[in-house]
Formats: structure tokens, C-alpha cells, sequence
């Protein structure tokens, strides 16, 4: 019994190393990851009031005024900082754009607005995969804020496009490759690589990584 306790013991104490050795690996791939994202592109984020079917369609028309008037209104060609500076110089207009969508549609919440960071799940738009953490994001808040999000990334413009079909063009993805590290885009990538790729880390891996730390994260 001594024996088979000891046994019992090391087993354990193995498993927890190499669980320990995995999550050290993931977490400093994922950070990696993370940290270049965060610092690269800017995400859109619209909360529903509520997860009624009326609140719910409220959102997505709101969603599509507003990404109407920034695509109309956006200078070509601009980068982060001016992204950024135009929803800080124009927050007022896109207020109005979405309480006029508001009050056509014969509701009366309240709409906020802000340009803040903010915590991501892991989240699929498309064919690419976003690995949890937290990103500035210009966030809109109908009424309670209490209903189911919509997101897209804002800057590079990957929000001027309908991933619904579950593929980004390759247009609006040479945008985003053309601001990260080559390891970095790769990482996003949701289908698998060739054969020939010899590369020491798959996609299908590294996404892997980013659900295993979310699910960490959620242990402590």
C-alpha cells in the first residue's frame, strides 16, 4: 500500500510539472501574441440593451449607422492615432448617429460612448482567431448595456467587411498583415497550414494555447 502511494504520488507530482512546464509555454506565447495585438489595432465593441429580439436588431442597425458614418467620414489611409483621434474629435456626431437610429426605431435608452481598454474573450471574426486579453476599444453602450456584444476590429478596417459567411477577404487580411510580425499573423490564422510548412508552432496550436489560458484564467 506504502509503495502504491508513493507511486501514486510521483504520478501526480509529474503531471503537475509538465501541466506546469505547458502552461509557462502557452502563457508566454499567448502574452506574446497579445501584447502585439494590443498595441497594433483597435476594436469595436456595441452592447445591446438586453437579449430581446428587439433589443438585439436595436444593435445591429445602430452598429451599421455608426460604421457607416466612420467609413464615410474616416480619412483614407489613416493609422491608429488617427483613427483614434477622429472618434475622440467626432464622438459627438456618432452620439447623434446612434440616437437617431435610437429614436426612429421608437426606442429611448440612453447611448455611451467610449475609448478605453477593455477585456476580450478569445474571439473568432472570420477565418482569424483573436486570443483573449485586453485591447483599446471604442465601445458603445445602448441603454443597460446588459444584452449579448457585437465586435469587429476597427483599425486596420476590418469592420467595413461581412465576415458572416465565416471568411475575411484577402484585401482587408493584407491589412492586418501588413502592421504585424509574420509569427504574429500566422498565429491568427483559424484554418490549418500546408504540409509544407515546417514552421515549429501550427495555428491549430497556438489557438489551442489561447483557450487553455482563457481557461486558466478563469481558475484563479
Amino acid at each position: 500500500m506504502k509503495k502504491q502511494r508513493i507511486i501514486l504520488s510521483l504520478l501526480l507530482f509529474l503531471l503537475c510539472a509538465g501541466a506546469g512546464f505547458l502552461c509557462f509555454s502557452a502563457s508566454r506565447t499567448v502574452t506574446a501574441i497579445h501584447q502585439e495585438l494590443s498595441e497594433k489595432i483597435l476594436r469595436f465593441h456595441i452592447l445591446a440593451n438586453s437579449d430581446s429580439d428587439e433589443d438585439q436588431a436595436l444593435k445591429l442597425t445602430v452598429k451599421a449607422a455608426v460604421l457607416h458614418y466612420i467609413e464615410e467620414n474616416l480619412p483614407e489611409d489613416s493609422g491608429l492615432e488617427e483613427t483614434k483621434a477622429f472618434l475622440k474629435t467626432h464622438k459627438t456626431e456618432i452620439q447623434k448617429t446612434a440616437e437617431a437610429v435610437i429614436e426612429k426605431e421608437g426606442f429611448d435608452y440612453p447611448v455611451s460612448l467610449f475609448l478605453e481598454p477593455w477585456y476580450f474573450p478569445t474571439k473568432v471574426y472570420g477565418d482569424l482567431t483573436f486570443p483573449c486579453g485586453t485591447y483599446e476599444a471604442f465601445r458603445i453602450v445602448i441603454g443597460d448595456g446588459a444584452g449579448k456584444n457585437w465586435w469587429c476590429v476597427l483599425y486596420p478596417s476590418l469592420c467595413f467587411v461581412d465576415a458572416a459567411w465565416g471568411v475575411v477577404p484577402e484585401e482587408s487580411k493584407e491589412e492586418l498583415r501588413t502592421i504585424l510580425d509574420e509569427d504574429t499573423y500566422a498565429a491568427l490564422q483559424t484554418e490549418d497550414r500546408s504540409a509544407s510548412d515546417t514552421s515549429d508552432s501550427s495555428p491549430k496550436e497556438i489557438r489551442v494555447r489561447f483557450r487553455l489560458i482563457e481557461w486558466l484564467e478563469g481558475l484563479f
